[in-house]
């Protein structure tokens, strides 16, 4: 009971810390003194800290006294899946969610704390500590990580096989909640520039820093996430439009469209009803997520746990819209702009066609996601929403999208001088021409693979301008680190690495070969300009798992794909894939069936087959190492945007 009673207390501090700041926070604003929001930011993170201190106790001495770590952890569960045990189901992962928001609260309040008089930060801090206080309740009640284990446990059932199959857990689910947490802060100020009036001051600027750092957390998490169901879940592709890997991206777009729409608003007055509906729509797509993938309403290979939240997660996503639509239509008058978009091709004109594509591609997957519990609540019987709905929108959207980003940089604001765009375009423009015409010349000749590299060279040739441009500006001023702090630079960056992945993502999906080849042990075959060879098998056991591989040459490199079963949760069995990556070409090996009786390979068995044949999967899919190299550069320049200095003047595109 001891871990229980210190993990509860721990939380009840956080509470307090909380609802402490949103009580003193609204005091000092009524009576216009300087609050102890600082204090109550501090209390909180410490109650966190407490709590994810003794749940982390628990996790790695494997102390079952905790019911939580009795189902997600065993005496075998290696470290770092002990540690990474936290956010394996509900009531952990909402500790690393409150944790990440108190921290991120202490970090805002600390920012500021030269503003702290001003009401707008006075605002925004009531509604970060009202949040932090709301998911610190949640544990506090209906999704307690302490509830005591009266049954006296001697092993535990361990975490689910998936999330102790790759050490991508320990990075994808924390970068994941990072990237929803930090979009609480562009909503709290939102909420309070609409509760003070203030809704022409530059503060949707200012957050515009803090949008980038959750964006950018967001981005790289949904990468390494798309990774991690390549690597793990055998099916070689990346993407499902699975609705958790929906509920990841319906924020990342919204947010992706305020980055953008915020620069609008600061070069010319425009997009302020745009800017602040962006930051709350956001965040309340997270909240959406969040339902979504904890409370059990939607399947996904994805989702690891349900529970009895949904109502309260819905109950604060629908109070969230409504607060935002109430103070929209209050302060509508003082939102309106002065001025207009001057030219539809001009870079403003642009930013509301990049503002439209965002918006309504949310609005398609949001549509498809929600669609199979609406028709389920109407007609009583399931269906789903398949890859060919979302890819119908996805692909025109993507060359709309590229196209945008190899314009837009080089417009000018207000008004479209093209003999100035085109003296700008020009250089790009010839050379996507020319990687079009080699590629023909190679034998490329898929419609998408050349629309995609004729505009991914023409975006990337105007990214390297807009850098080129920002070198040499500061290579005059002396100082060459100035280059980093240009307000273009980070933009240019992830624009670079959005046209990486791209051509990984059109490249892979048009030229994925797959095959299934059966082979004895000592055989050959090729597969798609591949020698692939079958060795033999390998037996692997240990106190977490039993696993049978096979030994498969690819071209000089050995795999070994396999199947394996966890100790554990009635010892769960899933197939390992094996892969061998290199910049040009990944092949991806899968243990699909054996022949003969299979009595100890634990793989799907096929009678029909010689005894000690086994069949394999094989998909050769050209530059998918691309898409994982293009996240991680997004993510680089979008934490390029957040650090450097001169944050008030940036443009990105």
């Amino acid at each position: 009971m001891t871990l229980t009673w210190l993990g509860r207390i721990a939380l009840y501090v956080a509470f307090i810390g909380a609802a402490g700041g949103v009580v003193d926070q609204v005091l000092a604003l009524r009576a216009k003194r300087r609050s102890r929001s600082l204090f109550f930011a501090v209390l909180a993170l410490a109650g966190i800290v407490g709590a994810v201190a003794v749940m982390q106790y628990a996790l790695i001495t494997h102390n079952f006294s905790l019911a939580y770590v009795a189902e997600n952890n065993a005496t075998f569960t290696p470290l770092l899946y002990s540690i990474t045990g936290m956010w394996s189901a509900l009531e952990g992962s909402l500790l690393l969610w409150a944790l990440l928001l108190a921290g991120l609260t202490l970090g805002v309040i600390y920012f500021y704390r030269r503003s702290a008089s001003d009401e707008v930060v006075g605002w925004a801090s009531v509604v970060l500590f009202a949040i932090g206080a709301f998911f610190t309740f949640l544990m506090m009640g209906p999704a307690d990580p302490f509830l005591h284990n009266p049954a006296h446990v001697l092993q535990g059932a361990g975490p689910n096989a998936l999330l102790q199959d790759n050490p991508l857990v320990a990075v994808h689910p924390p970068l994941l909640y990072a990237g929803f947490v930090g979009f609480s802060v562009p909503f709290a100020f939102a909420i309070a520039m609409l509760i003070t009036g203030r809704v022409q001051d530059r503060w949707p600027l200012e957050q515009r820093r803090w949008t980038v750092l959750a964006w950018g957390s967001l981005s790289v998490g949904i990468i390494l996430g798309a990774w991690w169901s390549y690597q793990v879940l055998g099916w070689g592709g990346f993407w499902g439009w699975d609705p958790v890997e929906n509920a990841a991206l319906l924020p990342w777009l919204t947010a992706t469209a305020y980055i953008h729409s915020v620069i609008v608003q600061d070069r010319r007055g425009l997009f302020r009803v745009w800017n602040l509906s962006l930051a709350i729509a956001t965040f309340a797509l997270t909240v959406l997520g969040t339902f979504f993938t904890r409370s059990g309403v939607l399947q996904s290979v994805h989702s690891f746990s349900s529970s009895t939240l949904g109502p309260l997660l819905i109950g604060l996503f629908f109070f969230t819209v409504a607060l935002g639509a109430v103070l929209l239509s209050w302060r509508g008058d003082a939102l309106r702009s002065p001025v207009g978009v001057d030219h539809p091709l001009s870079r403003e004109g642009l930013f509301v066609v990049n503002n439209i594509m965002f918006v309504g591609f949310a609005i398609v997957v949001l549509l498809g996601t929600v669609f199979p519990l609406l028709y389920e609540a109407v007609n009583g019987t399931q269906v789903t929403v398949g890859t060919p709905y979302f890819a119908t929108i996805a692909a025109p959207l993507s060359i709309v999208l590229l196209a945008l980003m190899a314009i837009a940089p080089l417009v000018s604001w207000r008004t479209v001088d093209r003999r100035v765009l085109w003296n700008r375009l020009r250089v790009s423009a010839w050379t996507s021409l020319g990687v079009v015409a080699i590629l023909i010349v190679t034998n490329v000749r898929h419609v998408a693979v050349l629309v995609a590299a004729f505009l991914a060279t023409l975006a990337a040739g105007a990214a390297i301008r807009t850098l080129r441009g920002a070198v040499l500006a500061a290579k005059r001023r002396g100082s060459w680190t100035g280059a980093l702090r240009a307000p273009s630079t980070g933009g240019m960056v992830v624009h670079l690495g959005v046209v990486v992945l791209a051509i990984g993502i059109v490249a892979s999906t048009s030229y994925t070969t797959r095959s299934e080849v059966t082979l004895a042990t000592g055989q050959r075959t090729v597969v798609s300009g591949q020698l692939v060879s079958f060795s033999g098998f390998r037996s692997v056991k240990d106190a977490l798992l039993s696993a049978t591989q096979l030994v498969v040459d690819v071209d000089g490199h050995t795999l070994l794909p396999a199947v394996t079963t966890y100790n554990g949760r009635t010892g769960q069995t899933v197939g390992t894939p094996a892969i061998d990556s290199n910049l040009l070409r990944d092949v991806y090996v899968t243990f699909d069936a054996v022949g003969g009786n299979g009595a100890t390979s634990g793989a799907q068995v096929q009678s029909n087959l010689p005894a000690g044949s086994v069949v394999l999967g094989v998909t050769v899919e050209p530059l998918l190492a691309w898409l994982w190299v293009g996240g991680l550069i997004v993510g680089a320049g979008s934490f390029v945007s957040f650090f450097r200095r001169r944050h008030h003047d940036e443009v990105v595109s």
